[in-house]
């Protein structure tokens, strides 16, 4: 079962990489973390661990080097604490987990966030103080991963990056 749950990920993978790969590799690591956060607002664990994946595949495929930096060994400790955030999500199926290992991958993502450019478009670094964690967000809109529908516009928007 889980060979085929594998399979599967990687066949969506290699079906939607090139329609990402147009938009460069920064923008499909962002865009892969949303896809988690989307899964945890309709609080779909296995759609969170199936993003989960995905994100984990462009991350290895990233080539941080050839991106303007100011520390290679920041972007490397960065990269492996997002892997490992990434590996935590796929592991369980558990939304609430999930979001738990999820407020570290949006800590270590915003790390990235300020020293590459992770995209052209805006980034909104958003507050959930019930759960006392951030995540990014593609609008200012709040949607709220950690709570879902029970506290869907809980939250704030902290910080805005172009």
């Amino acid at each position: 079962m889980k060979n085929r749950f594998l399979a599967l990920v990687f066949i969506t993978i290699a079906l939607v990489s090139p329609a990402f790969a147009q938009s460069g590799q920064k923008t499909t690591l962002l865009g892969s973390y949303y896809n988690i956060k989307n899964a945890l607002i309709n609080a779909d664990g296995s759609a969170a661990s199936s993003n989960a994946v995905s994100f984990s595949e462009i991350l290895n495929g990233t080539d941080f080097k050839s991106m303007p930096q100011t520390d290679s060994k920041t972007i490397t400790a960065i990269r492996q604490q997002l892997a490992a955030d990434a590996k935590s999500i796929i592991e369980t199926k558990d939304i609430e987990r999930q979001r738990e290992y999820f407020a570290s991958l949006s800590a270590n993502l915003y790390k990235l966030a300020k020293v590459v450019k992770l995209t052209d478009q805006t980034i909104y670094f958003t507050y959930c103080p019930m759960k006392k964690s951030y995540w990014l967000s593609e609008n200012a809109a709040i949607k709220n991963p950690y709570f879902g529908a029970q506290m869907l516009t809980c939250g704030s928007v902290k910080e805005v990056l172009k």
